[in-house]
């Protein structure tokens, strides 16, 4: 597996406030998540690449958990939420299951799973990465402290 870039991209864009719901009808929006970083990983119970980096993302979380300034958005593209908590109970991942609930632009998710997008503290697109990647790294996570 691919170890994630850690290369910051440099754009200025500030990006579009992004919308998830859990199944709890708790809605979080990005443009309030401003101060803090948000890692949004796009993905499917079906895929066999989400599912292999699955593991390195709940042990990026679990190491994050105690950092007030990140947040994990695990966005099942299949938008079923009981099937992808389900997944996550069963295989042990301790991982916060969200839907899309608004318009995600197209330059951000286009539909190949996995994709990641890393948001910074101010609101801007520090990273989108496609493709099977392992974000269980000391790299990965001093990236994300430095945003």
């Amino acid at each position: 597996m691919f170890n994630a870039s850690t290369e910051r991209l440099t754009s200025n864009q500030v990006l579009p406030d992004l919308v998830f719901t859990n199944d709890h009808g708790e809605v979080v929006h990005t443009a309030a998540l401003k101060g803090k970083v948000v890692f949004i990983n796009f993905w499917a119970t079906w895929c066999p690449p989400c599912i292999a980096e699955m593991g390195s993302i709940h042990a990026l979380n679990q190491s994050m958990q105690r950092d007030s300034n990140f947040v994990c958005i695990m966005a099942d593209a299949d938008a079923n939420l009981p099937a992808a908590n389900a997944f996550m109970e069963k295989r042990g991942f301790a991982l916060p299951v969200y839907q899309v609930a608004g318009l995600v632009p197209d330059s951000l998710y286009s539909g190949t799973l996995p994709t990641t997008v890393i948001i910074d503290r101010q609101g801007k697109l520090a990273r989108l990465h496609t493709g099977i990647a392992n974000y269980d790294t000391d790299a990965v996570r001093n990236f994300l402290k430095g945003l």
